[in-house]
């Protein structure tokens, strides 16, 4: 006769898969007020790609639209503040040679 103990089975939880970031709110942030070259709009689109690739369940394509929407956010967010800088200090500069010239 055989004798059978209990059987102990034991589950190992798989660990999740990070999803990638595809920054679609800061694309559309750099889109409406920080647009310079249209690189906001461009990174709005790669945002958008990099969210339909992560419904299809595609993390490497997320990942790499991702990875590029993040470069043009930084660029566009950057030549943004730098080109708002130059401008006030052009119109600053302006308004004072106004005043000195009255």
């Amino acid at each position: 006769a055989t004798t059978f103990g209990p059987t102990i089975t034991s589950f190992v939880q798989p660990q999740p898969v990070p999803s990638p970031q595809d920054f679609v709110l800061w694309s559309f942030f750099n889109a409406m007020f920080c647009n310079p070259f249209c690189l906001g709009f461009i990174a709005l689109i790669f945002s958008v790609k990099s969210r339909d690739r992560k419904i299809a369940h595609d993390p490497d394509a997320a990942g790499s639209y991702g990875k590029t929407a993040k470069h043009l956010n930084i660029a566009a967010l950057c030549l943004g503040t730098v080109g708002t800088i130059i401008c006030i200090v052009v119109l600053v500069m302006y308004l004072k040679s106004l005043r000195a010239g009255s």
